[in-house]
């Protein structure tokens, strides 16, 4: 009885000691240890989705575990990510989401599914997406700043092609029209690529579109390229300057998309996962790749992500306001 009840208190030491040490493991310890799913709010075949997928293979290898692709279009991004904030924060379910649903929405829409400032946990800005402003041949203004005195000296007349209500091919249609004190009909369309030929057509004399829906055009002269978007000019196209540069300073709007968690995701799951999808992002194939799809890598930090969600919140809040912009 002494040796049996020596080994029933042995046993139980053991699994206190065991316990204990379970309970004083890091939250995440062990992560990943089974797929997990990143739910894309872009069908296949765009930007987004083709990024995520050049570096799925690579965080496969580095993480042990098979990354899963979900896409889930719909709602300017709305649909996909409520799904992620409903999701549990073990950092098995992620979502990639734009400039749209992880800021504009909020602004855009009077029913939100969830608060992207207080739902979501960021872990990576993956790219940003630079605009440029195209016109057709025809049109008598060669530059951004005759572009801008013909638009004041014809109030009403001109009309700009955008991707689509709410997207940000739109805000930075209404942010170029505010800043440069012009009244231009904004027309929406189904994507970049169907406005970029109606401005090609001659159906619109304006558009604002994503560089591989107009970059061959634009070299083949049959769209005149006013400025991009973007703060700095891009390497493909060198000599077409900035919109902050040609007449309007301080202008800057960047399309972007991102990974982000549950808010109650872990840390040190957060940590990890940026850890791999930076290095992934670094490697100099997949920055050749992206650059190729007309999109530039933009590795950073989970908090520089976060301040950079915030920062263009506030932006986009203020453009909306003042252009009326809502999205039903």
């Amino acid at each position: 009885m002494k040796n049996f009840a020596r080994a029933m208190a042995l046993l139980a030491a053991t699994c206190s000691l065991l316990a204990g040490s379970a309970h004083s493991q890091a939250p995440g310890a062990d992560f990943p240890n089974k797929p997990i799913r990143m739910i894309v709010t872009f069908p296949p075949g765009g930007s987004a989705d083709a990024v995520v997928r050049m570096l799925v293979p690579r965080l496969n290898d580095k993480l042990g575990q098979a990354v899963v692709v979900d896409n889930r279009p719909g709602a300017g991004g709305n649909v996909g990510l409520s799904a992620v904030a409903k999701a549990p924060g073990d950092g098995y379910t992620l979502g990639v989401g734009a400039a749209g649903a992880l800021s504009a929405n909020v602004s855009l829409y009077p029913n939100m599914p969830f608060d992207p400032l207080k739902d979501f946990r960021p872990v990576a800005m993956l790219a940003a997406i630079p605009f440029v402003i195209v016109g057709h041949p025809s049109l008598a203004a060669k530059t951004q700043r005759e572009l801008i005195a013909l638009a004041r000296a014809q109030p009403g007349k001109l009309s700009i092609g955008h991707g689509g209500n709410g997207t940000a091919m739109h805000l930075s249609a209404a942010l170029f029209g505010q800043m440069a004190d012009v009244k231009l009909v904004e027309v929406p369309y189904r994507g970049s690529g169907p406005a970029a030929l109606d401005a090609m057509a001659g159906q619109i004399p304006l558009a604002v579109v994503d560089l591989p829906s107009a970059l061959q055009q634009i070299k083949a002269g049959k769209l005149v390229a006013y400025a991009v978007t973007s703060p700095q000019r891009l390497p493909m196209l060198p000599d077409v300057p900035t919109v902050a540069e040609s007449g309007l300073p301080g202008y800057d709007s960047t399309g972007w998309f991102g990974v982000v968690a549950p808010a109650d995701t872990p840390a040190p799951i957060i940590a990890r996962l940026n850890a791999e999808i930076v290095a992934a992002l670094n490697d100099e194939q997949v920055k050749a790749a992206m650059r190729n799809l007309g999109v530039e890598p933009a590795p950073g930090t989970p908090k520089a992500f976060d301040d950079y969600i915030r920062a263009e919140t506030r932006k986009w809040a203020q453009v909306i306001k003042t252009a009326g912009i809502k999205l039903d």
